[in-house]
């Protein structure tokens, strides 16, 4: 999508509502400018410690669960089949 917006006095530039809202920039929000054959502005996102913090601890007590389950011994599958591991 290509966009023409004109510059305003001091520099401003407005983002219109459409787009602000489809990109999810809210008034406040910081943004990120990069130069390259042009300017590109892409939102910072932010994230909730706490929330990505309990992810992690619910992730690590899965992984816990899965380590706690006996793993086959050297040659103990060397008779079974890959056929037969997806019967069930």
């Amino acid at each position: 999508m290509t966009l023409r917006l004109r510059v305003g006095r001091k520099g401003y530039i407005i983002l219109p509502k459409a787009i602000r809202e489809a990109i999810g920039i809210d008034e406040g929000d910081e943004v990120i400018v990069e130069i390259r054959d042009g300017i590109l502005l892409k939102p910072v996102r932010r994230f909730d410690r706490r929330k990505l913090e309990k992810s992690f601890r619910e992730h690590l007590d899965k992984l816990r669960k899965i380590t706690d389950l006996v793993e086959p011994k050297p040659g103990e599958l060397a008779v079974t089949y890959l056929e037969e591991e997806f019967e069930n």
